[in-house]
């Protein structure tokens, strides 16, 4: 029965590489004409959400980046005009992140195609407890750095700056 078991776990291992595969090229190439990766989708959305974050801050809360400072990532976008960067009153190192005008726009753009996939998913999902399904990758994850920053996605944190 093991054995069987263990080409189950294999499979859905595979599985769930598949999906997040497939997943990020129907994202990156709906976010193309906006000029925008994935991982640069993902920061303006957490901005938009969460901001004005530090830089450590956006760091906790990113799941395309491991570590707590996406600095060249972030730089990119403020090069592009998407992110400013402004100094925090009370600790001249650190610095807070938010959306431009231009930055909230394409956030926007982002936005609407993500719910484009999320419907796409909805349809392949119907009838799937997605709460449970949910919990199932949750565990999955649990106790490692993007178990962590999902998990800092709370409405509970809207607003608040770290």
């Amino acid at each position: 029965m093991r054995v069987g078991q263990d080409n189950d776990i294999e499979r859905i291992r595979y599985l769930l590489l598949a999906v997040q595969r497939e997943g990020n090229r129907q994202l990156a190439a709906g976010l193309a004409p906006l000029e925008l990766t994935p991982s640069q989708a993902e920061v303006l959305h957490l901005l938009a959400e969460y901001g004005p974050l530090t830089l450590t801050g956006l760091g906790e809360l990113l799941v395309c980046e491991s570590g707590t400072n996406p600095s060249r990532l972030v730089a990119r976008l403020i090069d592009a005009g998407l992110v400013q960067k402004q100094s925090v009153a009370n600790d001249a190192r650190q610095i807070s992140l938010s959306l431009t005008v231009q930055g909230h726009a394409r956030q926007e753009g982002a936005r609407q195609i993500e719910k484009h996939l999320h419907d796409r998913m909805r349809t392949a999902l119907y009838g799937v407890d997605l709460g449970a399904l949910a919990s199932a990758l949750t565990g999955l994850v649990r106790d490692t750095p993007v178990g962590d920053a999902i998990a800092r996605r709370t409405p509970t944190r809207k607003g608040t700056p770290s």
